[in-house]
């Protein structure tokens, strides 16, 4: 007859809590959250973000998972506006590149979307991932080494929604050199950059997201991204039976 395991010798009974669901209303506001979530690129006020709202997006940030529990990222928090502007000069550098780069039928729209959160938001985050901590491998990536930026990538992710939850805006900045902003921001080489943030509370935010409002792209049809078993086997419907 079965019978309940023992504790393991290292795992006392109170570090162990009953695994119970959300209400309602708490996983309505969780997905809520998700879905309203939005890339601000212009609409930023100039007003501040107090402190401990700040304390309190970073420490959600903080919390998501990592693999090895290595933890391995850092919080690079920006108000010097000299700073700040030194990246969004480096940020027009590198649009004039990725302009060139796109199809000419493309150009107006890409110039048409106002990319100047770095100067409006009164604070600008950038995300970090020291691939050293902990040591060079570090459980779980001797088979996957990139596991450690693929953690700091879930801390941007809740860095992310916890602004949303608190009425704050984020903006990712990807079209900016690694180079340019090791420069400014004097960030050791074996350091990687994995998020330049915008951030700052918001006049008002799109319903849809920016790039699908102004019709750049469309979100894809969830039913052709669901695989079963193996590559390219896809699920016949993701109606709830």
């Amino acid at each position: 007859m079965a019978t309940d395991a023992p504790n393991k010798p290292d795992e006392k009974p109170a570090d162990l809590s009953p695994a119970a669901a959300f209400s309602e209303a708490e996983r309505a506001a969780i997905y809520r959250v998700i879905h309203a979530r939005r890339d601000v690129r212009d609409e930023f006020l100039p007003d501040d973000v107090p402190r401990d709202v700040l304390l309190r997006i970073l420490d959600a940030a903080h919390h998501a998972p990592s693999v090895g529990f290595m933890q391995p990222w850092n919080f690079i928090v920006i108000r010097d506006a000299k700073k700040r502007r030194a990246a969004y000069a480096a940020f027009q550098r590198a649009c004039e590149a990725e302009e060139q780069a796109l199809e000419p039928e493309r150009r107006s729209l890409y110039r048409s979307l106002k990319l100047q959160g770095i100067v409006k938001a009164p604070l600008n985050i950038c995300v970090t991932c020291d691939r050293a901590r902990f040591g060079a491998t570090g459980l779980g990536r001797t088979q996957q080494p990139d596991t450690d930026i693929l953690s700091t990538a879930c801390a941007v992710q809740n860095l992310w929604l916890a602004a949303r939850a608190e009425g704050v805006g984020v903006g990712w900045v990807s079209i900016v050199r690694d180079a340019d902003l090791r420069q400014i921001f004097q960030i050791p080489k074996e350091i990687a950059i994995v998020a330049y943030l915008c951030v700052g509370y918001v006049a008002q935010a799109y319903r849809l997201p920016e790039l699908e409002a102004k019709r750049w792209a469309s979100r894809l049809p969830l039913e052709n991204l669901i695989f079963e078993d193996r590559w390219g086997e896809l699920v016949v419907s993701t109606n709830p039976p």
